[in-house]
């Protein structure tokens, strides 16, 4: 039985582990094995999550038979607006196509429609098609394009989505 709980920060290893073993399948046709490395040591350091914590993220797990499977990171009133914004959201390769994904997903937007939010926003890499596909099944809308510097001579090349919750 899949379950989805609150990670406590002692916890944010599993985010670690989990993005480490995701990201070379996810992003390994998109982007360079060294961005795969600089974005990974940016992002997913665990000062950073410790962080991003202490700023009100919160971060959820989903697990079966005490398996760790998959993530997502939000943050509600994202840029002091009425809406919410998920940082964060993988699968173990494994994990993918068993509606993981969408329980992440709809627990996230529920916790955002408790929380008095209006919508629900994400990046996702302009190439990474077959996310955008799930999203946009979710029920996600593109709503721009953006291109965001990260240093290091990296950007991200993103379409920003939104979903009405």
């Amino acid at each position: 039985m899949i379950q989805i709980r609150q990670l406590v920060i002692e916890e944010l290893t599993k985010v670690q582990s989990i993005a480490h073993r995701t990201w070379p399948d996810t992003f390994g046709k998109i982007l360079s094995p060294e961005q795969i490395t600089y974005m990974l040591e940016l992002m997913y350091d665990l000062t950073v999550l410790e962080s991003q914590l202490e700023k009100g993220h919160t971060f959820l797990i989903a697990e079966e038979d005490g398996l760790e499977l998959g993530f997502a990171g939000f943050e509600l009133n994202y840029a002091a607006s009425p809406k919410a914004k998920l940082h964060k959201i993988y699968l173990l390769p494994e994990a993918q196509g068993k509606g993981l994904g969408k329980k992440l997903i709809l627990e996230v937007a529920d916790r955002a429609r408790q929380a008095g939010q209006k919508s629900l926003l994400l990046n996702v890499n302009k190439h990474n098609q077959p996310a955008i596909d799930f999203y946009m099944r979710m029920g996600f809308v593109e709503i721009y394009k953006e291109v965001i510097d990260i240093g290091g001579g990296y950007v991200m090349d993103d379409v920003v989505m939104e979903l009405n919750v």
